[in-house]
């Protein structure tokens, strides 16, 4: 799976730079017509070949991926995988030898962590993803913020032949999308392959474990990440606020809240979700106990109006 927003040949930049460096070179030899003034011959006949070059790479970019608001990084070897969205690099980048996979959730490992039981398939996606990078160079691009309170790198991540990794692990069903305000690039690309494998069965989402919640089944799963599915009883702003109620008493029925900052947000986006009463949606977060079960959204990604 090409990375949206790169060219599908990674190393562009160098072998275009290769590439005009031997037409150069290779100027003097271009044999002159007799009567044709010297130089002229191979001056189109460079610039047909430039032509051509752009052609074939569809334009080039010194800075490809843009125009989806990613910066393209540093290229790494992959030392080792640690789970199924995070990877250990070979020589650190700075002060940090660790990379999570911007932008989704694979199934979780214990790690160390005391009485952490294992998510069902983590063992699946983390060799899902060594299958693609472990011994392999990766590079990274970023969309956003560029290190977590943990000291690993936020990024992106393709391969020597293009291979966007997130994109890859959410068609296969091995992760989830899980998007932050501060890292929004390419979010409604991830939720297409996850729609997809979701659709398909793939992966977890063959799981029970990882099952879309309804809200009226939201409040058993406090304190986890979730998707919950369904249709908005009611919104309301108060004081800035705004608060898409999924029944008819909001002090125990689930809830979104959107705060005051993140509702100027929305609307800078022009997502108006006063709009939005007896709207299907689809909301992803962690579950919070406040007047029933609750996820807080910060960013518009993070609700798919389904109908």
């Amino acid at each position: 799976m090409a990375m949206p927003g790169f060219l599908p040949i990674p190393t562009t930049r160098r072998m275009f730079r290769q590439m005009i460096r031997r037409m150069i070179l290779s100027y003097r030899f271009f044999p002159q017509p007799k009567g044709e003034a010297r130089g002229v011959s191979a001056a189109y006949r460079y610039s047909g070949s430039l032509l051509a070059i752009l052609l074939a790479f569809g334009g080039f970019s010194a800075h490809a991926g843009e125009n989806k608001g990613l910066v393209r990084g540093e290229t790494v070897a992959v030392a080792a995988v640690v789970d199924g969205d995070t990877v250990v690099m070979k020589k650190p980048i700075g002060r940090a030898s660790e990379i999570r996979l911007v932008g989704i959730q694979a199934p979780k490992l214990p790690l160390d962590r005391p009485n952490f039981v294992k998510w069902p398939l983590a063992d699946d996606a983390k060799a899902a993803l060594e299958d693609l990078v472990r011994g392999e160079s990766v590079t990274l691009s970023y969309g956003g913020r560029r290190m977590d309170r943990h000291g690993r790198l936020l990024a992106h991540l393709h391969l020597g032949d293009g291979t966007w990794v997130q994109g890859r692990l959410l068609a296969g069903g091995m992760a989830r999308v899980y998007s932050f305000p501060d890292n929004r690039a390419l979010v409604a690309e991830m939720l297409t392959e996850e729609r997809t494998a979701r659709q398909e069965h793939k992966g977890i989402w063959r799981n029970a474990f990882y099952r879309i919640r309804t809200p009226e089944d939201a409040g058993g799963d406090i304190g986890t990440f979730q998707l919950v599915e369904g249709r908005v009883f009611d919104v309301a702003v108060v004081r800035g606020r705004a608060y898409l109620n999924f029944g008819p008493n909001w002090r125990t029925d689930f809830t979104i809240s959107i705060a005051p900052n993140r509702l100027r947000q929305f609307n800078r986006d022009g997502v108006d979700v006063t709009t939005w009463k007896s709207r299907l949606v689809r909301v992803r977060g962690w579950l919070d106990s406040y007047n029933g079960p609750m996820i807080n959204a910060t960013h518009p990604e993070q609700i798919e109006l389904i109908e």
